[in-house]
């Protein structure tokens, strides 16, 4: 019996792989040309490396399979454009973590399911979600077992105000069998940690989310509908990006080497948050920073106008929406000074 039978995703055949290259790659391409101003898959420059040596290091890292772990910006978006860039570049087809709460339509999840998605659980009892919890922990483990690559978001549903924190949850999740510090630090070492930061000039989902933040404001219970998700695909699918960049960083395994002695000494707790700032500390750094002149004002102001909710707060909307934009550049500033240390 295939105990993953639930969420994994659909075992591959050579139709997957044709229903990639005539449909879903060409279709990727053609929404990066009409919905953003071109999409790049760069390096982070490391410390003592030129741009070239800095990209055949990372690339060493990922030779064998990876775990993608990004920031969090677009539902659909976010694995389709990391995808575009690396099936053809690696011939790696990560496989993609993706919440069932937004199996809004019945046709989505055996499609899903179909393009190398698993399922993550995230409803049930406290019983239930722990259960959930560590099967798809060795699920994981099991393709990571095999050489698998996986993109998964570094938190439950995305910070709507774009301020990324990985939550130390999902790095304890990923590792729920290990038994010590030193298991633990194993398991992180099999699953081959990569951070990846990626980077939206315009986010097309930034009313939406500004919306969402005002109506949980005004009802602490208010809670999306999966309408609301449908939307919130659409939208972030047919919307447009401007300049999109993914910036691929070393994987953690450098870190936890560098500092095993003491990471193996740690309360767990304490362990869970420094691994979990790491990959915060090489996300914020491979941040994409973006010009904004005087438009983005009059860009701003469109954005609130297409906002209809019941007592529109302009005032609150605006400072949402500037939180977007400005958080990564903040957590982008803060990283760079914390290298200098």
């Amino acid at each position: 019996m295939d105990k993953f039978r639930e969420i994994r995703a659909y075992h591959s055949c050579g139709l997957v792989y044709v229903t990639d290259f005539l449909f879903v790659l060409p279709f990727i391409q053609h929404l990066i040309r009409k919905q953003t101003k071109g999409l790049k898959l760069e390096y982070l420059q490391l410390p003592g490396k030129t741009f070239k040596e800095s990209r055949k290091a990372i690339e060493q890292d990922i030779r064998h399979g990876a775990f993608y772990m990004t920031n969090h910006r677009d539902i659909v978006m976010d694995a389709a454009f990391l995808g575009r860039k690396i099936i053809p570049r690696y011939w790696q087809h990560p496989y993609i973590g993706i919440g069932n709460n937004l199996f809004g339509k019945w046709w989505i999840e055996p499609l899903c399911r179909h393009l190398r998605t698993f399922v993550v659980k995230r409803n049930g009892t406290p019983r239930e979600l722990m259960q959930n919890s560590q099967l798809l922990s060795e699920y994981i483990l099991h393709l990571r077992k095999k050489h698998k690559s996986i993109w998964m978001a570094q938190r439950e549903g995305r910070a709507k105000d774009s301020n990324d924190r990985t939550q130390p949850s999902v790095i304890k999740m990923l590792t729920l069998s290990a038994k010590s510090n030193a298991e633990l630090l194993d398991q992180l070492k099999l699953l081959n940690i990569c951070p990846v930061s990626l980077s939206y000039e315009y986010d097309p989902c930034d009313y939406l989310k500004a919306a969402e933040m005002q109506l949980k404001r005004d009802n602490p219970h208010w809670r999306k509908s999966k309408r609301d998700d449908i939307i919130s695909m659409k939208t972030g699918i047919f919307g447009y990006k401007g300049k999109v960049v993914f910036r691929m960083t070393p994987s953690i395994n450098h870190w936890i080497d560098a500092h095993r002695t003491e990471l193996e000494v740690l309360p767990k707790n304490d362990l869970l948050r420094m691994i979990a700032e790491q990959i915060d500390q090489q996300i914020f750094l491979g941040y994409e920073m973006f010009e904004r002149g005087t438009e983005f004002d009059a860009y701003i102001d469109s954005r609130i106008a297409l906002i209809n909710i019941p007592n529109k707060d302009e005032a609150f909307l605006r400072e949402k929406l500037l939180e977007m934009y400005s958080f990564p550049v903040k957590n982008h500033a803060e990283a760079v000074e914390r290298m200098k240390v």
